[in-house]
């Protein structure tokens, strides 16, 4: 069983990698695709025309609305973005609560994230929110009403951080987060023929914000950059009892032999910080929100380095004997990112507003 579980997940993997390659370059599978890739663009444009012209209307909430998402499919730092948006509103005294979609649950109801909310139910990134945050949380597939539910449940809540949603343009936003990696935007093209959600537009919309997860722009909008950080490392029953990650344990961990796993879409950065940070590792990687049904490297493993969204997969009862580490990953932004969030939070002027599409 076990091993038919690590035939899927490398077939899975494999999938996964060679779309990704072939996104990133304008070759004979991306060229076929084209024409599908031109009607997918003509029904994008048609969607943000009848919003445009207020056939479709977006919602706004008593409250600011900050958007991060991205115009690429796959990971490009969404999640550590959040937490770092989440994080520098509470620091300048908002109160900020989160919204996801909640991709990969079983379930498409709304629902109020614990930290006790099994991971199949409300997704692996809400609740690794909940967990890294400790702020309120709500997934559901409609966000507006996935926002009303929060603010039903927590009247207190100022500000409300959607994680992904920039192209779910029923809710209105007073800003938005659009976070590039260092693929940029792959090939240029829109899905399938590449890997674009909406084309890039031509300037920064209003009241937007890029945030490059790279150590150079690689688009032409102008933006801020993240610098990306192992926090440390922490043992997995620490992690779920709240206990911070440390730089001494992650330097301890060098000199230990270790499987590294990790169920991202760009799982070689990972690998590559722990090797930075020194320690000896065997890469382990894994399809994008892997779920752990079974665990993925042998029963008499040793050590095992995971980030946290595996680690909300992992109950510590069920890794045996195994010493299975948290190695967190944070996003530190800089001034000029901080001072254009807190400009988006400034009072609203009256106005009939119909959201702010990418166009």
């Amino acid at each position: 069983m076990a091993r038919r579980a690590d035939a899927r997940a490398g077939a899975a993997r494999a999938v996964s990698q060679r779309l990704q390659r072939a996104w990133l370059s304008r070759g004979p599978w991306a060229i076929a695709l084209l024409p599908l890739a031109v009607l997918f663009a003509a029904l994008v444009a048609a969607r943000r025309a009848l919003y445009r012209l207020g056939w479709l209307r977006s919602e706004r909430l008593p409250v600011p609305v900050i958007v991060v998402g991205n115009l690429m499919v796959g990971g490009a730092g969404k999640t550590p973005t959040v937490m770092a948006v989440a994080s520098t509103l509470r620091r300048h005294g908002f109160q900020p609560g989160v919204i996801s979609r909640g991709y990969g649950r079983q379930s498409d109801s709304l629902l109020a994230v614990e930290r006790d909310t099994r991971v199949e139910r409300c997704g692996d990134e809400p609740l690794l929110l909940r967990i890294r945050l400790n702020l309120p949380v709500v997934v559901g597939t409609d966000r507006v009403a996935a926002a009303r539910e929060l603010l039903r449940r927590h009247p207190h809540i100022d500000a409300i951080v959607s994680d992904d949603g920039l192209q779910h343009l029923r809710l209105a936003r007073d800003g938005q987060v659009i976070v590039f990696d260092e693929r940029g935007v792959g090939n240029g093209w829109l899905l399938p023929a590449g890997p674009l959600r909406e084309p890039l537009p031509q300037h920064l919309p209003a009241d937007s914000i890029v945030l490059y997860n790279a150590d150079q722009a690689t688009t032409r909008l102008l933006g801020s950059f993240a610098r990306r950080r192992l926090a440390g490392a922490v043992a997995l029953a620490d992690w779920w009892s709240g206990q911070p990650a440390t730089l001494e344990t992650l330097t301890e961990l060098a000199n230990r032999p270790l499987i590294a796993a990790a169920g991202m879409a760009q799982p070689n950065r990972f690998f590559d910080m722990l090797r930075s940070a020194g320690l000896n590792i065997v890469p382990l990687p894994l399809p994008d929100h892997h779920d752990y049904a079974e665990l993925p490297w042998p029963a008499d493993t040793g050590d095992v380095i995971v980030t946290e969204k595996d680690a909300v997969k992992l109950v510590p009862g069920r890794v045996g004997r195994t010493s299975v580490w948290v190695a967190p990953l944070d996003f530190d932004i800089d001034a000029q990112f901080e001072s254009a969030l807190l400009a988006l939070m400034r009072p609203r002027p009256t106005r009939n507003d119909h959201g702010h599409p990418i166009a």
